[in-house]
């Protein structure tokens, strides 16, 4: 994205602010005085709507008891269908291909248990050297489920340059021993966005299944997966999507898979007017829902009903436009800011590759993220030298970015890092 005029100055960095349609959106959350948030693709921050919806289930158990279920502000018998239709918008599914159930990973063993089913020489599963270690430990662990050795079984693809992927790569991979692929949407050191498209065409014509991990990428950017033909997805709804620590998650399964018998069974993976018939045999909900497990953890979903509303009224295009205007914004800081300084930018400056956060590269980067701390700037740290910086549409405005990249340019010229021990905190 090129900005008109682009300038150093305080005062430009205010006119944007001006110019912001989303602006009024960030009178919405808690914003800590004297304090920039720079960690949403992290953890998103609370909204007062997000307060609200947590509070009414509050109320609802304390006033219905049992009879929550099906009456109060939000029934929960039906809540995680509700908020399904909410995020399908967001991810571009129908209603019924998407359900807020389980968390990452126990979502992504879900899928996996469900549609890796090996045969013949198809027992591998493909994923690549640069994703979040809890998917390749999911991943590692059903292969032992099946009998397989890990390392024979899990391929997983390498980087060229240890940052970012490339696509030709990956589908050089997809061979005929390959019975399942899982990769993420965004790369969460990079934030590289992988052509979900263009990978998932590759793997059908090759006879394979492909899911994505939509961590990073679930309320920062629009997806089309129905359109697409993705057969699965999953994603965690407390960064970039504002629902809270330890919230929710949510998943995404093909329409053209309904029917299928989910890999790990619950009662909540019944057709919802035979859940409580207390049958020995399960009748699987035609729809997403039959890939839920146990009952609702009613008190972490409730806050994300509050924080849908909000991605409602903003709506995902918008929030992805004002995405890549500001963090462009970012990135012409640090190259205009702080030249010569040792720092890189190591994420795609392509803006159809670049997801909602921004990877600064610095040898120091331990002990920088720890004087931002020191200067009211949340960060967050990834080993061995990454300082990802995420300004969030909804909330963060071009005068904090600014901000920021003051903040670190004097870090630096004042060597003020050197105080620290250049390793990361027990939470980094």
């Amino acid at each position: 994205m090129i900005l008109n005029n682009f300038q150093t100055t305080l005062e430009y960095a205010k006119e944007l602010d001006k110019e912001d349609s989303l602006k009024d959106f960030r009178e919405e959350f808690y914003l800590k005085p004297g304090s920039i948030y720079m960690d949403g693709n992290s953890l998103g921050l609370l909204s007062k709507r997000a307060e609200r919806t947590l509070l009414e289930s509050l109320e609802d158990w304390k006033e219905h008891g049992i009879d929550g279920w099906t009456q109060g502000n939000h029934p929960w018998f039906f809540m995680a269908e509700e908020l399904g239709k909410k995020l399908s918008t967001l991810v571009g599914g129908s209603a019924e291909e998407v359900i807020v159930t389980g968390s990452t990973t126990v979502n992504l063993h879900q899928l996996v248990s469900t549609f890796y089913t090996p045969d013949g020489i198809r027992t591998k599963i493909l994923a690549d050297e640069l994703t979040f270690p809890s998917d390749i430990y999911a991943l590692q662990s059903e292969l032992r489920i099946h009998g397989y050795d890990q390392d024979q079984h899990l391929i997983r693809v390498k980087s060229r340059d240890g940052r970012f992927l490339e696509e030709d790569d990956i589908i050089e991979a997809m061979t005929d021993d390959v019975a399942l692929i899982v990769l993420p949407t965004v790369l969460y050191r990079s934030g590289q966005i992988l052509d979900i498209k263009r990978l998932t065409e590759a793997a059908h014509n090759k006879g394979i299944l492909i899911g994505f991990d939509a961590c990073h990428s679930a309320g920062s950017i629009p997806h089309y997966f129905s359109d697409w033909d993705v057969d699965f997805a999953f994603w965690c709804n407390y960064k970039h999507l504002n629902g809270g620590p330890g919230g929710v998650g949510g998943l995404f399964v093909n329409k053209r898979h309904f029917g299928k018998m989910p890999g790990l069974a619950g009662w909540f993976s019944s057709a919802k007017e035979k859940q409580f018939d207390m049958e020995h045999t399960l009748t699987p909900a035609q729809s997403a829902g039959a890939f839920q497990i146990g009952t609702p953890h009613v008190l972490s979903v409730a806050p994300l009903i509050g924080s849908l509303e909000i991605f409602t009224e903003a709506g995902i295009e918008n929030i992805r436009q004002k995405s890549l205007k500001i963090n462009q914004y970012l990135i012409n800081l640090i190259d205009t800011e702080l030249a010569d300084m040792g720092f890189f930018i190591g994420t795609p400056r392509e803006d159809a590759r670049r997801g909602g956060h921004v990877s600064l590269e610095h040898n120091e980067a331990a002990r920088i993220c720890k004087s931002l701390k020191e200067n009211g700037i949340i960060p967050d740290f990834r080993a061995p030298n990454i300082i990802r910086l995420a300004p969030v549409a909804l909330y963060t405005s071009y005068e904090e970015v600014w901000k920021v990249v003051q903040i670190l340019k004097t870090i630096m010229t004042e060597k003020q890092y050197e105080r620290f021990k250049n390793e990361r905190e027990v939470v980094a």
